[in-house]
């Protein structure tokens, strides 16, 4: 017997699935609990034209993600909080702060379960925070988590930049000290 499946039902399909199960199963198991409806020619044709409409409405909505997605990558955010001397927080930044700053300064709506922070961030410093925006549209927000009244420290420079500095700079003349003369161990008896 098909039937169209109107929740997930392990084993068997997701929602909006077609599927052929057993006629028993379906009587006294899907239909009863509402998990499925009959599959009649007409339902399955509204289904395939949603199905479709849904597909459309997707691809306009990953553009729209994309668009948003290289507007949140510009967009640093900056958490003035306060900190111990060891750059402890008291308190934390969680997710949910992530989401109420992204939209007050980038004004985008976005959903604290799609900002993958991990752990709240109880200290100090600088932070790429993954945030997704759409199926396969993750972004990387820049968050400064800075003590209040204070200011991060500088962002460490890459090595080789070190390096070519020191290699630029004039190297200083180092002065020799001079020769103590060597002291005799057949006198010191």
């Amino acid at each position: 017997m098909q039937v169209i499946l109107l929740e997930d039902v392990e084993k068997v399909g997701l929602r909006g699935d077609v599927v052929d199960v057993a006629r028993g199963y379906a009587r006294n198991f899907l239909l009863p609990r509402k998990l499925a409806e009959t599959a009649t020619p007409s339902r399955v044709a509204e289904l395939q034209k949603r199905s479709d409409q849904r597909a459309r409405q997707e691809a306009s909505t990953f553009e729209q993600a994309r668009e948003l997605g290289t507007r949140l990558e510009a967009t640093e955010l900056r958490f003035d909080v306060k900190a111990g001397p060891t750059g402890s927080l008291f308190g934390s930044v969680t997710a949910t702060d992530l989401a109420d700053e992204i939209w007050r300064v980038a004004k985008i709506r976005v959903d604290r379960r799609k900002i993958h922070i991990g752990e709240p961030i109880k200290r100090i410093g600088r932070y790429e925070v993954p945030v997704e925006l759409f199926t396969d549209v993750t972004v990387d927000v820049t968050t400064l988590v800075v003590p209040e009244g204070g200011e991060l420290p500088p962002a460490e420079e890459p090595e080789e930049t070190v390096e070519e500095a020191a290699a630029e700079a004039p190297a200083e003349p180092v002065a020799e000290a001079p020769a103590e003369p060597e002291a005799d161990s057949d006198t010191d008896q």
